[in-house]
């Protein structure tokens, strides 16, 4: 009998609870579907294996590490899915890994990030519709995208643009990239908004949702949000938790899954 892996990859957060409720959902559903096979994790982000090193003594592998092991423990059909949201820098990162490794054994596949396919943005707008609160006619929704300099930051730009023509009362925007929320205030204003629910479009509500979401830091969304003069409520729910999110995962797993039998 081959031995067969299920390694699921995703950026990966320090707040232990967090990681419950988003890596660890997600990795369980995904795992659920596939129980032939044992489960394992690695994180991408090296800054946070090593806080949760320091801090809690945890060991987490990055994505090298952990196909290293998978190959000494004599694994020789692994599937990897990665729970990044967009196909930027970190998920790249992990397809040349793999591609380095993939010598090591005798079937390896991995499953695209979320936003990948036309049918991906369908899908998470209805993902992403099941999670948001019942609104007045003068609320609307803002969902924070983490962004990029890769340019797969234009995904956040499609996903708002397609929330608009759906005429969905929601917005994107990026902490790092485009749409910028300066943008974002000056329609929530044209359009005389009088309350804005932040919500993160990460897959764990970490750093950035606390932070320069959540927060009453003076440069934090919910801050330029209230000066513009409407009122503010900040949701910390990660994709991760939605069962809707964690199901297009295990489907990109299937699909290339699939596409590999066929082509075998």
């Amino acid at each position: 009998m081959m031995k067969k892996a299920l390694l699921i990859i995703s950026f990966g957060t320090s707040y232990a609870e967090t990681c419950e409720k988003n890596i660890t959902a997600c990795e369980q559903r995904i795992s659920v579907a596939h129980p032939d096979r044992d489960l394992f994790r690695a994180f991408t982000s090296e800054m946070i294996i090593r806080k949760l090193a320091k801090r809690d003594g945890l060991q987490i592998d990055n994505p090298q590490q952990a196909l290293a092991r998978l190959a000494a423990a004599g694994y020789q059909d692994v599937v990897i899915q990665s729970l990044h949201v967009i196909n930027g820098d970190e998920y790249e990162k992990v397809v040349r890994q793999v591609q380095a490794h993939q010598h090591l054994f005798f079937k390896i596949r991995l499953g695209t990030p979320l936003l990948t396919t036309h049918d991906d943005f369908e899908q998470l707008i209805v993902a992403m519709q099941s999670q948001m609160p019942m609104l007045e006619d003068d609320e609307r929704v803002v969902f924070m995208g983490h962004g990029a300099t890769h340019h797969a930051f234009s995904a956040y730009a499609c996903l708002d643009h397609m929330l608009m023509t759906k005429k969905i009362p929601a917005m994107v925007g990026a902490v790092e990239s485009y749409p910028e929320i300066e943008a974002i205030i000056e329609r929530l204003q044209q359009q005389n908004v009088r309350k804005v629910h932040l919500m993160p479009l990460m897959l764990v509500a970490g750093d950035h949702a606390i932070n320069d979401m959540a927060s009453d830091e003076e440069d934090s969304w919910k801050t330029l949000i209230e000066q513009a003069g409407m009122k503010a409520q900040a949701w910390l729910q990660g994709l991760g938790e939605n069962p809707l999110i964690q199901q297009m995962f295990i489907d990109h797993l299937e699909a290339v899954i699939e596409q590999n039998e066929e082509a075998a």
